[in-house]
């Protein structure tokens, strides 16, 4: 029977063996070369995401980090960080957040989950807050409700139009009720900065939600949000096990609050500074320059 036996079509190779006084080792293939999409299922070769990190199959949007989505949004060499000299407190004394907030400050390179400054956009000067989700979720803790307050509060100041990102998990749980206070002090200061006559827009990222959303997240004169966005308060399951009924399919995407009046517009990522451009040109324009 050894006349049919299956032939190997592979050498073992010992990476240790010398082959002509040289040392075979096994092929090196670099990490991170690709992505898997989480909307089509697609694996993609990282280069073709490109900067905007858009998949080139369903136009899945890829979550960007904060420094990440400042380089496609303004223009460059021109932001002017805010407040970056904050530093998050325990108030609670939990247990390894201290060492949690350290892992997180060398991962994204940002002091807290959200970065704020001015910046020019297309020439017009903005204020910007962006908030990041690779930073504990971009969960809304004290210091991040103290740089948007401070955002808004200058940006009444020098009478600048407000554009904020938002990506967040909801309240921090590390610093407890009073991460819940950061809802009605960055309220307060967006209403001073609307009293004062002034845009604020908003623009909500994947995924945006908990008190976020139930605040400054909603408070904006303009709504906007990227394709398939997760927004909402309570999570689905919650939600359907409270109300005990099922929930349409693409509850609390983006499409679904447009379909409802909840989202001014869905733009598209490779779209969105020139569409934030000829907002801000529209609504503020020569007079207010002069203002």
């Amino acid at each position: 029977m050894a006349l049919f036996k299956k032939k190997k079509n592979y050498i073992r190779i010992n990476p240790n063996r010398a082959i002509n006084d040289k040392t075979v080792m096994p092929p090196e293939v670099p990490d991170e070369l690709f992505a898997k999409c989480p909307n089509c299922k697609q694996v993609i070769y990282l280069k073709d995401l490109g900067v905007e990190k858009v998949c080139p199959y369903c136009s899945y949007n890829f979550r960007l980090g904060a420094w990440e989505r400042l380089s496609l949004v303004v223009d460059e060499k021109s932001f002017e960080e805010w407040n970056n000299d904050l530093k998050t407190v325990d108030p609670l004394n939990f247990p390894e957040y201290q060492e949690k907030l350290s892992l997180m400050k060398e991962r994204t390179g940002l002091d807290e989950a959200v970065l704020t400054g001015k910046a020019a956009l297309n020439g017009t000067p903005i204020a910007i807050g962006i908030m990041d989700s690779n930073f504990i979720m971009g969960s809304m803790g004290t210091i991040v409700g103290e740089k948007l307050t401070c955002l808004f509060e200058e940006a009444t100041s020098q009478k600048l139009p407000v554009i904020l990102f938002t990506a967040s998990g909801g309240a921090r749980m590390q610093e407890g009720i009073l991460s819940l206070m950061q809802m009605a002090k960055v309220s307060a200061a967006v209403r001073k900065h609307s009293e004062a006559g002034l845009l604020y827009i908003t623009v909500l990222t994947d995924p945006t939600t908990g008190g976020v959303t139930a605040s400054f997240a909603m408070e904006g004169d303009i709504i906007l949000a990227e394709p398939q966005t997760l927004v909402g308060f309570a999570g689905r399951r919650v939600i359907e096990q409270t109300m005990k009924t099922d929930l349409p399919e693409n509850f609390q995407k983006a499409e679904f609050l447009l379909e409802h009046g909840f989202v001014d517009a869905i733009i598209p990522r490779p779209e969105m500074k020139q569409r934030l451009s000829t907002i801000i040109k529209l609504h503020v324009g020569e007079g207010w320059s002069k203002a």
